[in-house]
C-alpha cells in the first residue's frame, strides 16, 4: 500500500492506495493553514496511521501532492498564498521521520496527470496536458511519461499565461491571466459585475452559475459562454506551443463540463490552424473526487519505482 497526501489550502485529503490505483481507506480534517505546518502534518500522520490500520496492510511509501510551488527535490514548500507561513516546510521530510518510508512529493497538478496518465483518461499518450480548472487553473506538462520542469525542476505556472493585458487583476498580483478569467470565480465574478440589480448575485457561486445555465437561463448561459472564450483561448494557446497527444480536463468546474467544451472546441478550431488540433483528443479526467489521492500516490510509483528515486 501507498500512503496518499493532498495538501489543499481548504483541506487535507488523507488515504491508503493499492497498486492499482483504488483508494482503500480515506480520511479529510480542514487544513487550519493558520494553526501552522506542525499542526497540520500531525493531524496526517494520525490519520494516516488510522487508514492503515483499517486497511490492514504494511505501508511501502508515502506520495504528496501540494498546491502551489514547490520543490520536489527536496520536498521543501515554496510560497504558497493560501498556506501562508508555510514556506520552507518540508513535508516529506516530517512524514519521512514519522513513518520510517520514503516519501516523495510534487506539485498537485503534476500529480493529478501522472495518476491519469498511468490510472485515467491520459492513459498512453504521451506528450499529455493535464489542466484542472476549479478555484484556480493547474496546468501539468507531461513529456516521454515524465512531468516537464522549469529551472531549477521548478513547476511552470501555465495558469498565470496573460491573455488579456487588460483583464481583471489575478492574486498572482498581474492583470488578465487565465486563471483570473476562466476559473471557477470568474465565473461568479461576471454575473455579479454584469446582471441586473434584481438579480441573484450576491455570494453566488460558479457551481449555482452552471446549474442555472442547465436550467435555462439567460444570464448564466452568457456567463458560461464568456467564461468558455476564455477558457478556450488558454487550451488554444496550449495546442499551439505544445500539439500533444491528449489535454485531459479536471476540477470542479468541469462537472459541468459539457455547458463549456462546445465552445472550447469551437475556439480551438479558429486558432489553432497551424497544428493538426483535429488529431489531438480533448477529454475529462476519469478518476473523479479522488483523483488527488490517487496522483498521490502515482508519485510515489513514479519517483521510486520508475525513476529509481531520483528527479527525472
Amino acid at each position: 500500500m501507498i500512503g496518499a497526501v493532498d495538501i489543499g489550502g481548504t483541506k487535507l485529503a488523507i488515504g491508503v492506495v493499492d497498486e492499482s490505483g483504488r483508494v482503500i481507506e480515506k480520511a479529510e480534517v480542514p487544513t487550519n493553514a493558520a494553526r501552522g505546518f506542525e499542526h497540520a502534518m500531525r493531524e496526517v500522520s494520525t490519520l494516516l496511521r488510522q487508514c492503515v490500520v483499517r486497511a490492514g496492510g504494511t505501508l511501502r511509501g508515502i506520495g504528496i501532492g501540494c498546491t502551489g510551488q514547490v520543490d520536489s527535490p527536496t520536498g521543501a514548500l515554496g510560497e504558497v498564498h493560501n498556506l501562508p507561513g508555510w514556506k520552507g516546510s518540508n513535508p516529506v521530510a516530517f512524514l519521512c521521520q514519522e513513518f520510517g518510508v520514503p516519501v516523495a512529493l510534487e506539485n498537485d497538478a503534476d500529480a493529478a496527470a501522472l495518476g491519469e496518465l498511468y490510472w485515467g483518461s491520459g492513459r498512453s499518450h504521451t506528450p499529455m496536458i493535464y489542466v484542472t480548472v476549479g478555484t484556480g487553473i493547474g496546468v501539468s506538462v507531461i513529456h516521454d511519461g515524465k512531468i516537464y520542469r522549469g529551472a531549477g525542476h521548478c513547476h511552470p505556472e501555465i495558469g498565470h499565461q496573460v491573455i488579456d493585458p487588460s483583464g481583471p487583476l489575478c492574486t498572482c498580483g498581474v492583470h488578465g491571466c487565465w486563471e483570473s478569467l476562466a476559473s471557477g470565480p470568474a465565473i461568479a465574478t461576471w454575473i455579479e459585475r454584469n446582471t441586473p440589480e434584481n438579480y441573484p448575485h450576491n455570494g453566488v457561486t460558479a457551481r449555482e452559475v452552471c446549474s442555472w445555465a442547465e436550467a435555462g437561463d439567460q444570464w448564466a448561459q452568457r456567463a458560461v459562454e464568456h467564461v468558455g472564450y476564455y477558457m478556450g483561448l488558454g487550451l488554444a494557446n496550449l495546442v499551439n506551443i505544445f500539439a500533444p497527444e491528449a489535454i485531459v480536463l479536471g476540477g470542479s468546474v468541469m462537472k459541468s463540463a459539457p455547458l463549456f467544451l462546445p465552445r472550447i472546441r469551437e475556439v480551438i478550431r479558429e486558432h489553432c490552424k497551424l497544428v493538426p488540433h483535429d488529431r489531438i483528443e480533448i477529454t475529462l479526467a476519469s478518476l473523479g473526487p479522488e483523483v488527488a489521492l490517487i496522483g498521490a500516490a502515482q508519485v510515489w510509483h513514479h519517483r521510486f519505482e520508475r525513476c529509481g528515486g531520483r528527479i527525472e
